[in-house]
């Protein structure tokens, strides 16, 4: 069964924003950014344990990331179980872990 697919609030904020900050510096790069995020996430589904294990994060709850192609930025979710909890599309380069905060 393909499980569905949520982002938490942060993460789709963080999403959009990225996506327009990349469209503002070069027209329609900011739909190439939504299509290589998307790609990552179809990944995700089809290989949940696709993504590298998040280190320090608790230990019953599979925290990976993936990377995306061509933009520095991950997926950071919780491994799927009947859904695909989207925590964070994180900017590689600043403050790492900052999302940690949105674990229970």
């Amino acid at each position: 069964m393909t499980p569905v697919v949520r982002f938490e609030d942060e993460a789709d904020a963080e999403y959009r924003e990225a996506g327009r900050w990349y469209d503002v510096r070069q027209p329609g790069l900011g739909l190439q950014f939504f299509d290589e995020v998307d790609a990552a996430i179809r990944r995700i589904v089809e290989l949940p344990c696709l993504g590298a294990r998040v280190p320090r994060t608790p230990k019953d709850l599979p925290v990976r990331r993936l990377a995306i192609h061509r933009f520095p930025y991950h997926v950071v979710y919780v491994e799927p179980t009947d859904e695909l909890r989207i925590v964070a599309i994180a900017h590689d380069r600043r403050k790492p872990g900052y999302w940690r905060i949105r674990l229970p």
